[in-house]
Parts: structure tokens; C-alpha cells; sequence
């Protein structure tokens, strides 16, 4: 599973590399978008390389909490790390209200879990340990980095399409003919490049919300446990959503923007009654396995 994430994510890198500089190509219309495409994109790959982890949780103001400010917190994630088989993660608490967590990190050795003041205040200890073993699923699947890296180079695809353009508007970006200033690369820059963006976010968010909820309820044994919080923060949550870049939105377990207005634009995750729907199922198989286990074949006379 971690070879395959890591050939998804340079895939990823690559083809939202190649949007940006498609997009220099476009606007500046010669050769030289080309090179300014060339070196934005690499700046942005190695920076949502190293540095996209710190990147998420700079946009949601998440504060690094040492053990001594919660230890109880502590003890609980690394009961949950040693059933995962995971080393602990650094520990942040994002100043919201809002219920929701998410994780980060390029890869095990490096990862950070963040639950919002909202999360720990809301749900029991069952739930809060289902929604972290979640959390701890991506990590071991390695898809925080993927998702980070979708988010940043989302981000920068978008900015680069916000300044480029207003300097095909008030500045002679191209001397050769201003080909740069044509509608179609301004319409790519501040519409298509960006859908397209969210479109890959989307993709990879979806399928691997679905295996998060599994591992969660391999790892913690009780699927209903993360049914019951996946309710509780879908009820609360849109009451008091995130404010936030939502280039990070596929971060977090549940959808953190309001769905109101172009918000909901920029939603990645799967329907929660389709999340719950499964869920409920691994929970019916389980039972039923306990109920009705396997007969042992009569030996041949």
C-alpha cells in the first residue's frame, strides 16, 4: 500500500506540475511562461514536498500541544498507535469550536494528528478513539501526503493563476506579440486550472475516505463507534464550520466548509450515509461471523 500511495503521489505531483506550467504557457504565450511555469512549479513541488504538513496546519492555526497540556490525550493516541503499529505523531489542537481532526505529515516517521477543541469536547471516548484511529489510517496508508500535496500545489495553482493574470491585465507580461492577454488563457487561469485541481483532489479524497473507515474499524473493533461520531460531527459540524483554505478541506474526516454558496465547489468527501452505510455492513459481517462461526469439516470414513 505505502509503494503504491508514493507512485500516486508523484503522479499527482507531476500532473498538477505540468496544469501550472501549462498555465504560465497560456498566459504569457511563448516560450517564457514556459521557463516561469517550470520554476513555479518547482518550488511549489519541493515545498508541498517538505513542507505541505506545516503548510495545513498554518491554515487552520493548529498549536502544537506537548504531552504535559494533555496527557490524557496522549495516552489514548498512543494506545491507539501501538494497535496500528505506528509510531506517535506530533499533537496539535486547532482553536475551533467546530468538530473535526484531521492528519499530516510526508510520512510516519513524520506525521502529526489535529483534532479541533470542538472534536475533544463533543464526542465520548469510543467515538474520539474511532475518529483518531481514522486519522492514524491515513498516516499508515501514507495518504497524508497525497492529500497535502494535492492541497498545496491546488493552492499554488490557484495563485499563480491570480497573479499572472492580473499582470496580463496591467502589465506587459509578453513582449512578443502579448499573446498572454487572449480570454482563453485568462478563463484557463482563474477557472479550468483550478477545477481541474479540485477534480484530482476530489478523486483522491473519495476512495480513500473509505479505506480510512475501514482501517478505523479494524484498529479500534468497533465500527458503529465511528458511525455514531461520523453523525454526531456531520449534525454539528455544518453548524459551526471551519474557516479556512479549502484547498485543505480533503484533510479533514468530515467536509469542514459551510455548503453554502461556492462552498460547494470545493467538496471532496464521499456522502457520510454512504460512509455510514458500509460501515454498518462491516459491523453486520462481524456480528454475524461471531454468531455463526465456521463448522469444522467431518473427517472422511
Amino acid at each position: 500500500m505505502a509503494g503504491i500511495n508514493q507512485f500516486k503521489t508523484l503522479a499527482l505531483l507531476a500532473l498538477l506540475s505540468g496544469l501550472i506550467v501549462l498555465a504560465g504557457y497560456l498566459l504569457v504565450g511563448d516560450e517564457t511562461g514556459l521557463y516561469y511555469g517550470l520554476a513555479f512549479a518547482a518550488l511549489s513541488s519541493f515545498g508541498s514536498w517538505y513542507y505541505s504538513d506545516q503548510t495545513a496546519l498554518a491554515a487552520f492555526q493548529a498549536k502544537s500541544t506537548p504531552r504535559e497540556e494533555a496527557p490524557a490525550l496522549y495516552d489514548r493516541i498512543e494506545k491507539l498507535c501501538d494497535r496500528a503499529g505506528l509510531p506517535m505523531p506530533a499533537v496539535y489542537i486547532v482553536p475551533s469550536e467546530s468538530p473535526n481532526a484531521f492528519a499530516t505529515g510526508r510520512d510516519p516517521n513524520h506525521a502529526a494528528i489535529a483534532l479541533t477543541e470542538g472534536l475533544i469536547k463533543l464526542l465520548p471516548p469510543d467515538e474520539l478513539d474511532a475518529v483518531i484511529a481514522h486519522e492514524l489510517t491515513h498516516v499508515r496508508n501514507r495518504d497524508t501526503l497525497t492529500q497535502a500535496v494535492a492541497g498545496t500545489l491546488a493552492g499554488s495553482l490557484t495563485y499563480l493563476g491570480r497573479i499572472l493574470t492580473l499582470g496580463a491585465l496591467y502589465f506587459p507580461v509578453s513582449r512578443a506579440g502579448r499573446r498572454g492577454n487572449n480570454p482563453l488563457a485568462i478563463l484557463f487561469l482563474l477557472v479550468v486550472g483550478p477545477l481541474a485541481a479540485g477534480l484530482i483532489q476530489m478523486a483522491i479524497s473519495r476512495t480513500r475516505e473509505f479505506a480510512a473507515d475501514a482501517g478505523a474499524a479494524e484498529i479500534t473493533g468497533d465500527p458503529l463507534a465511528l458511525v455514531r461520531a461520523l453523525e454526531a460531527l456531520e449534525a454539528t459540524g455544518q453548524k459551526v464550520p471551519i474557516h479556512g483554505n479549502p484547498a485543505f478541506a480533503p484533510l479533514f474526516i468530515v467536509n469542514p466548509l459551510s455548503r453554502e454558496g461556492l462552498m460547494t465547489l470545493f467538496m471532496t468527501h464521499p456522502p457520510v450515509e454512504e460512509r455510514i452505510k458500509r460501515l454498518k455492513e462491516m459491523a453486520a459481517r462481524a456480528a454475524s461471523s461471531e454468531t455463526n462461526p465456521p463448522t469444522a469439516l467431518s473427517p472422511s470414513v
